[in-house]
């Protein structure tokens, strides 16, 4: 019997080596479409309390600890960041304010609000406690700080227009939220569109002023979810939202151990960390026709601005963004 030449083996090799990567990828296919989960990815951010008491106590990893599935945890220094975690597929859950997600949503970020885990004031418009600005209309020709792609970034969109002016009246600097309290205090900034819990931080400890407020700008802490994960685990997505569910009704019932897990977590005070806890509202879970209203609203404001750069209309994108079946089902449970 003739050899087989070296170049013949070679290629039986590779074609092996081609129908096993072939069939571990059917495979993996498979365990994923049959619900064979093996990891949940979740976000915790300073700005989601009850993601922090969440993480603080195990409770995920003891929820999902007899189905084998690991639970691993990424923070989210703003909404921006975790829509690119969600985006990327680099986390399942990511909390983020509602407006943000909306911008996201619209720009192709395969996500769905599913849940509301906080219904907060957490933006305002801060200056120094000698600055002489007193309202948003005299921001005209200013540097205002803001994370593009946030809460606070639309709420100082929506404040421009209210006040006449847009965003070529001002000098937008986009930093991160912890980088914006900074520059307003280095006076980098005239003013800052801050976020909770860093901007009860120089509130109470740089005497910073809050000099507008306006909470029906703020939009909810909603929790969201890639919509792969959603069609294709849609028990494991019941479990988290049962988790926030507990974690909800926990924070009630213990204020100032939240503040003790808060403060500890984001590197805070005690007393920043109350402040910022009685600024959220924890009463509502179901995301539904209210928070509709209140994203068309945001639309409109970032249409207004030409920031709305998705195919669909407003509230197209609204609708299919805001899905509260699963929390709804929870309720009914």
């Amino acid at each position: 019997m003739s050899k087989i030449p070296v170049i013949d083996k070679r290629s039986l090799l590779a074609i092996i080596s081609l129908f096993l990567i072939i069939f571990l990828a059917a495979c993996g296919n498979a365990s994923s479409a049959s619900g064979d989960l093996k990891q949940i990815r979740l976000d915790y951010a300073y700005y989601s309390p009850a993601s922090l008491v969440i993480k603080n106590k195990g409770w995920a990893e003891e929820a999902f600890k007899d189905q084998d599935i690991e639970v691993t945890w990424t923070l989210s220094q703003g909404s921006n960041k975790a829509l690119e975690f969600l985006n990327s597929n680099s986390v399942d859950f990511g909390s983020t304010a509602g407006s943000a997600a909306l911008l996201a949503k619209a720009n192709g970020n395969p996500i769905q609000g599913i849940y509301l885990a906080s219904k907060p004031e957490w933006t305002a418009l801060v200056t120094t406690k000698d600055s002489k600005i007193t309202d948003p209309a005299e921001l005209k020709g200013k540097k205002v700080a803001a994370t593009v792609g946030t809460d606070p970034y639309i709420f100082l969109q929506r404040t421009l227009q209210d006040a006449g002016l847009d965003e070529q009246d001002v000098q937008i600097v986009n930093l991160q939220h912890a980088d914006g309290a900074s520059a307003l205090l280095s006076g980098d900034v005239d003013a800052w569109a801050g976020l909770d819990p860093h901007m009860a931080k120089l509130e109470l400890e740089n005497e910073a002023q809050l000099f507008y407020r306006n909470a029906e700008f703020n939009t909810y802490n909603f929790l969201n979810v890639r919509e792969e994960f959603a069609e294709n685990h849609p028990e494991e997505v019941k479990e988290v939202l049962k988790l926030y569910d507990k974690a909800r009704a926990w924070i009630n019932e213990n204020p100032e151990e939240t503040a003790e897990i808060l403060a500890k977590e984001a590197g805070i005070s005690q007393e920043v960390a109350v402040l910022q806890l009685e600024r959220n509202d924890f009463s509502e879970s179901v995301p539904g026709e209210v928070q509709q209203e209140i994203l068309s609203q945001s639309g409109a404001v970032l249409e207004k601005a030409n920031l709305w750069k998705g195919n669909k209309a407003i509230a197209e994108t609204v609708d299919t963004y805001v899905e509260p079946k699963f929390a709804k089902e929870l309720e009914e449970e």
